[in-house]
């Protein structure tokens, strides 16, 4: 039995679709009208980056820091392009490690200076990642210095790692702990005379809760206590451990809070001195003049010796080797995981198992690593990339999984038949469960005066959103989303060497770090990405090899669009892409309708972590 889509999802679709339809061809309009300038960018070349002896390395990180970048659309890029540092944009964690590991063997670097103003999510284990590459430059001698406004708390977890940090005299650091909170729209969904019709195997199973609730229930509860206290436990820690103080003494109570903040005489930043967050107070200027000190002044004279995380990786970026070497494959699901063919930033039942057939056929790649960072999304993809993860083991090519903030129900479903998986100790995994939902719009049709009547030859082909659903048919979706239950758990119970009621025990939609899915069996080890491609590479018995990113080619036009913007970024004004209001309004609505476009499972069930997202 397979259910079609839902009458709202395909409405919400069509709607996208116009929607980003029209955007494209308002964002080809204003292309065009600016190809001139493009092409006298092209002719002028760029200035070549000069480095020079002890400077400094900023970087400067912008943005969301992902492992796989989202494709975009090259009359979309034009807009953030001529903004080196957007604050929407992405940066590659393999960038940033691939620039801090060159920059700690570089002699003309001797500092890193952390500008985090703009950074806007990362996620722990990413960052940890970041936090260890800084530790291993600090240890041949050179300094880390982060510099900022204001520290948020994502902000500051990276900034604990430097020798030395500076905030300005009227900035502040904000610590508050982590939360869970999301609205809930049974009542809402009454009054529209919505019926949502769910079905789920799993206690902890509360993606559907919204639907089906005003409140979090108990279960949910005491699972998300438990689950933000060990990701909590693991942030406070390590930045106790980098700042030398007491871990409780992160997050105060408001009592306390009044206390110190009275010692402070009210000053914010005198409070973070204080209570040892921060080593310094400045101004711009008088961070400027510590900065000359370390690394001297540059040769315009007035700022000091410096070079920008984006000048530096172009100027260090690799040369690709002219011989191919024997390696191991790098695959990256990155994002919801969805229906058909997705473009990169995404994954795709068919795009991604795409890329692992491409793997199974390069003679040159003799493992792979499959690096997942996805909360899951329909059951039906995701099972078609685990039968190509199980044809690439069957090909004798070694699978190792390398989670990274998270890979969890559908995330995880794919990982399970890898031959190790790798964690980071906060990684979200788990929330084995499943689930689906089927909308009905029979009462708020007929309090239209539309109703919906006619002849069938059975109740499947009778089958609407626009009519009541049948209890026998409810019956039946029930049954196929408990066996799905069934065939997740017992799928884990054989991968894993454990029984299927030991699976079941610590499944039901249950979420899990890491550090405690390691305890439990889930994962075989705590580890990046490095530890995952040199136990892919020992499981390939393999002394030399080299790693390829295996990934989507890109045609030759859109080479030749990327060489274009890139070439004009810096001739396009700032403003430009600040003030196009229509730009940033079909953006706006275009994000919230793709939210609807993400449940496209043909049979309506769906492997998702909900609380992937908080």
């Amino acid at each position: 039995m397979s259910t079609k889509p839902s009458f709202l999802t395909r409405v919400f679709k069509t709607i996208w679709k116009v929607i980003n339809g029209f955007r494209k061809l308002v964002l080809n309009i204003i292309f065009f009208t600016l190809l001139g300038i493009i092409a006298v960018a092209l002719m002028m070349g760029e200035d070549e980056v000069q480095l020079q002896n002890n400077s400094a390395l900023v970087l400067d990180l912008s943005g969301h820091i992902v492992d796989q970048k989202r494709y975009v659309d090259p009359f979309e890029a034009i807009f953030s392009q001529s903004n080196k540092n957007n604050p929407d944009g992405e940066i590659l964690l393999s960038d940033i490690l691939y620039v801090i590991n060159n920059a700690t063997h570089d002699a003309r670097i001797n500092s890193i200076v952390l500008d985090l103003s703009q950074l806007r999510s990362a996620g722990i284990s990413k960052m940890t990642a970041i936090g260890e590459a800084l530790n291993t430059f600090k240890e041949v001698g050179k300094e880390v210095v982060a510099t900022g406004n204001t520290y948020n708390q994502q902000q500051y977890f990276l900034a604990s790692y430097a020798d030395t940090i500076y905030l300005n005299s009227q900035g502040a650091v904000s610590l508050e702990g982590l939360s869970r909170y999301r609205l809930y729209y049974k009542s809402a969904l009454e009054k529209l005379k919505i019926n949502m019709h769910v079905f789920r195997v799993g206690t902890y199973k509360s993606a559907v809760e919204p639907f089906i609730r005003d409140d979090m229930s108990e279960e949910d509860k005491a699972a998300s206590k438990q689950l933000l206290g060990d990701l909590w436990q693991s942030y406070s820690s390590i930045v106790a451990n980098n700042r030398g103080v007491n871990a409780d003494d992160l997050v105060l109570e408001p009592d306390a809070y009044l206390v110190a903040l009275d010692e402070a005489d009210g000053e914010n930043a005198q409070l973070a001195l204080n209570l040892n967050w921060v080593d310094e107070l400045s101004t711009a200027e008088s961070f400027r003049l510590a900065m000359v000190e370390r690394a001297g002044v540059s040769t315009s004279g007035k700022t000091y010796n410096q070079v920008s995380f984006n000048d530096y990786l172009k100027l260090t970026a690799p040369i690709p080797p002219l011989v191919e070497t024997d390696s191991v494959g790098i695959v990256v699901a990155k994002g919801n995981i969805l229906n058909g063919t997705q473009p990169a930033g995404q994954i795709g039942g068919d795009s991604t198992s795409a890329l692992l057939r491409q793997a199974r056929f390069d003679e040159k790649v003799k493992a792979v690593v499959l690096r997942v960072d996805s909360p899951g999304g329909s059951a039906f993809a995701s099972e078609q990339i685990r039968q190509e993860v199980i044809a690439l083991k069957d090909a004798g090519k070694p699978v190792v999984v390398s989670m990274g903030t998270y890979a969890a129900s559908g995330g995880y479903w794919i990982s399970a038949s890898a031959d190790y998986i790798y964690a980071t100790e906060t990684t979200l995994t788990g929330s084995i469960g499943i689930f689906g939902m089927v909308p009905t719009f029979e009462e708020a049709l007929d309090h239209l005066g539309i109703s919906s009547d006619g002849v069938a030859t059975s109740q499947w082909a009778g089958f609407s959103t626009a009519r009541p659903l049948e209890e026998p048919v409810k019956a039946v979706i029930q049954r196929h989303i408990e066996k799905g239950y069934l065939n997740f758990i017992s799928l884990v119970a054989k991968e894993r060497g454990m029984s299927v009621s030991d699976v079941d025990s610590i499944a039901q939609g249950r979420v899990w770090t890491g550090k405690r899915a390691l305890e439990l069996g889930l994962v075989d080890g705590v580890g990046d990405i490095d530890q995952a491609i040199a136990k892919a590479a020992a499981l390939a018995e393999m002394d030399v090899f080299d790693t390829k990113l295996v990934e989507e080619p890109l045609t030759t036009e859109q080479i030749f669009m990327q060489q274009l913007l890139n070439a004009s970024a810096s001739y396009i004004p700032p403003r430009f892409s600040e003030t196009n209001f229509a730009h940033q309004l079909l953006n706006y609505f275009g994000t919230a309708l793709e939210q609807f476009a993400k449940f496209d499972d043909p049979n309506n069930v769906y492997l998702y972590c909900e609380q992937c997202n908080f």
